[in-house]
């Protein structure tokens, strides 16, 4: 996999997540190493997420992972404190800042299993009136 194919299939993961309950900014590094090389950036900004493939100066904290990591991070299948603690994430910079990306990603993880819900009570609806 190519870091461009990567970074895509990042973003689109959280494509649409609400997170404008979130009032503080947070601006994240991730440096990907190994297969899927690269960096980008992750920014909570006035209530709406912002992800760019560019190195962030002005960044709250640094994740050092592997593609795969990130990947198991994004779907819950991984905890972050978990991740860290076998030394499967590093992280640079300010904790309290970076122990709010578990709190992003169970936001996201909650908006899709309701969305997966919501289509699945829709399609019970349609056949039942149908």
């Amino acid at each position: 996999m190519t870091y461009a194919e990567f970074f895509s299939e990042v973003k689109g993961a959280f494509v649409g997540v609400d997170i404008s309950d979130v009032q503080e900014h947070l601006a994240f590094q991730f440096n990907i190493i190994g297969e899927a090389e690269g960096i980008f950036y992750v920014e909570a900004k006035e209530g709406k997420l912002y992800i760019e493939p560019y190195e962030y100066f002005e960044r709250d904290a640094i994740f050092i992972c592997t593609a795969d990591t990130l990947r198991k991070l994004i779907s819950g299948e991984l905890d972050p404190i978990a991740a860290f603690t076998v030394q499967k994430l590093r992280v640079e910079g300010n904790i309290d800042k970076a122990l709010k990306l578990k709190e992003l990603v169970d936001k996201n993880k909650a908006q899709k299993a309701a969305k997966k819900t919501t289509k699945k009570t829709v399609k019970k609806t349609t056949k039942k009136e149908a």
